[in-house]
C-alpha cells in the first residue's frame, strides 16, 4: 500500500539511491557501533544501514511518529534487527539511551532525516545526549546547515551557530537537491557530520546563563551589543568586563566568536556567585 506524505509531520521521503549511498558512506558504520535513526519513514537509509551491520551487532534503533509507518516497519524487520520506538523525536529521551549504551561499550551514532519544520528544536533537544554520543548526520535544511557552520562576520552567524558550535565540531558533508525526495521540498537540504566536543573543551561554567547571555546578545540583530547585553554589562560593574572577555560592545552579535561569548556568560555567571555568596 502506498504511503501519502503527511505535511504535518514534514515528510520528505528520500528517493535517490546514490544520496542514500552517499550518507551511509559519510556514517560508515563499523563494529560495537548502536545506530538510531530518526523519522525512518519509508525506509531508504534504514534498508541500506542494516545492511552495513553485521547480525551480531544488530538491532539497529529508529525513532518514528507515524503511526502507519510503524506498523509497516514492524511489518518488514524482525525485533533483533530492528527496534522501532514509536513517538515524537522531541520526547524521545536520547540522553538514556545513548548513556545506557555506551555503559554496555557501545559506540553511539545518530542519524536522520530530520523534518524540517522541527529542526531546530531537536537539534537542541539532541544536545543532552552529546556526552555519550560518537557523532550525529543529518540532513537538514541548507540554509539551516549553513548558519550552523557559518563563521563569526558571517551574515549567517547566528545563535543556533553559537550554541551549537560551543557543543560540537561541525561539517557540511553533501549536497542533496529537492529532487532527491518524493515530494520534492521547496528549499535546498544538505549532510551536516555533528562531532560532540569533549568535556574538558567546554567552558563554560554555567550553561544556563550562557545560554541566556547568547539569546540576549542575539535578541535584536541589527543593534549593538551594548544595548542588548546592557543588563549584563551593567551587573558585571561595567564596560570593562565585557571588553576584557573579548565582547566589543560597539559590534554586532554576528561579529563575535564563541570563545568570547563563553568568557562573558562565565563573569557574568561567576558575578552572580560572588553576589550569592555575600547574602
Amino acid at each position: 500500500m502506498e504511503h501519502r506524505a503527511r505535511k504535518r509531520f514534514g515528510q520528505n521521503f528520500l528517493v535517490d539511491q546514490g544520496i542514500v549511498q552517499a550518507i551511509v558512506g559519510a556514517v560508515a558504520p563499523a563494529p560495537g557501533d548502536a545506530v538510531i535513526e530518526i523519522g525512518p519513514g519509508l525506509g531508504a537509509l534504514t534498508r541500506v544501514l542494516l545492511a552495513e551491520i553485521e547480525p551480531a551487532e544488530r538491532p539497529m534503533h529508529v525513532v518514528e511518529i507515524d503511526r502507519d509507518l510503524i506498523a509497516r516497519l514492524n511489518r518488514e524487520y524482525a525485533p533483533e534487527d530492528l527496534v522501532v520506538h514509536a513517538g515524537d523525536a522531541l520526547q524521545f529521551d536520547f540522553a538514556g539511551f545513548a548513556r545506557g549504551m555506551r555503559e554496555a561499550g557501545r559506540r553511539v551514532r545518530v542519524v536522520g532525516n530530520l523534518p524540517y519544520n522541527i529542526s531546530s528544536p531537536l537539534l537542541f533537544h539532541l544536545v543532552a545526549a552529546a556526552p555519550w554520543v560518537e557523532d550525529q548526520h543529518f540532513m537538514l535544511q541548507r540554509e539551516v546547515v549553513e548558519r550552523m557552520v557559518s563563521a563569526p562576520g558571517d551574515s549567517e552567524f547566528g545563535r543556533l551557530s553559537v550554541m551549537l558550535q560551543y557543543r560540537y565540531e561541525m561539517e557540511q558533508v553533501l549536497d542533496v537537491p529537492p529532487e532527491s525526495f518524493d515530494p520534492a521540498p521547496k528549499v535546498d537540504s544538505a549532510v551536516v557530520r555533528m562531532r560532540p566536543r569533549p568535556a574538558a573543551e567546554l567552558g563554560a561554567v554555567n550553561e544556563k546563563v550562557f545560554a541566556q547571555v547568547v539569546a540576549a546578545g542575539f535578541s535584536q540583530r541589527r543593534k549593538m551589543l551594548r544595548n542588548t547585553l546592557n543588563a549584563y554589562v551593567i551587573e558585571t560593574g561595567g564596560a570593562e568586563v565585557a571588553e576584557g572577555a573579548g565582547i566589543r560592545l560597539t559590534a554586532r552579535a554576528e561579529d563575535i566568536g564563541v570563545e568570547a561569548w563563553v568568557a562573558f556568560a562565565n563573569a557574568v555567571a561567576q558575578t552572580r556567585e560572588k553576589a550569592m555568596l555575600a547574602k
